[in-house]
């Protein structure tokens, strides 16, 4: 079950509780807990996190934003990759007081091997990318062409892996010849091919909608047959950069970050506060965010969707 584009959730999520289910971790954003041997609730708080560092400050309506986004990408990619998703109503494994926390924003998938890379895909210079190329015209070993400056379109997608971190921890640029001794090469290939694939597919129908996706990042898993699938979310505003196309490229000229639907205006906020007249270093607890902060944030978030599906 979904909400419509419009509808705000009946209440705003920091932490679930659900009694009924073995909660096996929380992310992030997401509270996973264990259906059976066989599958998993994924229920996706409003909690948001910005340099791997979870913030205080919930913002109202988003998890059940990022689970409407995930399901309208699993079913328009659905030809590319399989994916984890079982078709079946969360609400048809909790409890009866339990159902408010899970409608909205959660989805039942199929429990999976999850692999310890995390698929990142550019296709633009940015973040973390735009201060690796400035010291070595490459990212993640990829060499780049020299002249491009910050949120330069590439001259083809690339992948970019990382290696996933605990909680707290920063996920660590990986190449990917380090990803073929964590998973082999056939592995390895299959992953990075069918990335590209998807960012691809998603990048060309986002445009049609007035959107760049500046890059993006996937998690993989395997099945008992040992077949890759697609898990976790997928191309929301909390693991893609998503641009409007208006303002781009009077960004890209003055070199600046292009404005963002996604975490980039509260990573800018959190970049320009100051504690005790110095720069927050990145390390818990953040800062708390101000309302108009949270407000603008929840707004950025609805209009992608909004503007996605519209």
């Amino acid at each position: 079950m979904t909400t419509s584009p419009t509808t705000p959730p009946s209440s705003t999520l920091h932490t679930s509780n659900i009694h009924s289910l073995h909660l096996l971790a929380r992310g992030k954003v997401r509270d996973n807990y264990a259906v059976g041997s066989d599958r998993l609730l994924m229920v996706a708080s409003d909690r948001l996190s910005a340099f791997d560092v979870i913030l205080g400050e919930p913002i109202p309506g988003k998890g059940a934003l990022l689970t409407q986004m995930a399901l309208f990408w699993f079913d328009k990619l659905g030809a590319l990759c399989p994916n984890h998703l079982t078709g079946e109503a969360p609400e048809s494994v909790v409890t009866a007081d339990e159902i408010a926390q899970v409608t909205g924003r959660s989805m039942l998938v199929k429990r999976l091997k999850p692999l310890p890379v995390e698929a990142v895909v550019r296709g633009y210079l940015a973040g973390s990318g735009w201060l690796e190329y400035q010291h070595s015209h490459s990212v993640c070993g990829v060499p780049l062409p020299a002249g491009l400056k910050n949120a330069s379109q590439l001259p083809e997608p690339i992948f970019t892996p990382a290696a996933k971190a605990a909680v707290g921890e920063h996920d660590e640029n990986i190449s990917y010849e380090q990803v073929v001794k964590v998973v082999g090469p056939e592995l390895a290939a299959q992953i990075k091919k069918i990335s590209i694939e998807i960012y691809q597919a998603a990048a060309a129908f986002a445009l049609t909608k007035g959107i760049i996706i500046a890059d993006t990042k996937f998690e993989f898993g395997l099945d008992e047959n040992g077949t890759l699938t697609l898990m976790d979310e997928v191309l929301t505003p909390d693991s893609s950069r998503y641009w409007p196309i208006e303002g781009y490229e009077a960004a890209f000229a003055a070199g600046l970050n292009p404005p963002s639907y996604d975490k980039q205006f509260v990573r800018d906020w959190l970049e320009a506060v100051r504690i005790n007249g110095k720069p927050w270093d990145k390390t818990p607890p953040a800062p708390p965010l101000p309302a108009e902060v949270i407000v603008k944030t929840a707004a950025k978030y609805q209009e992608a969707l909004t503007r996605l599906m519209g």
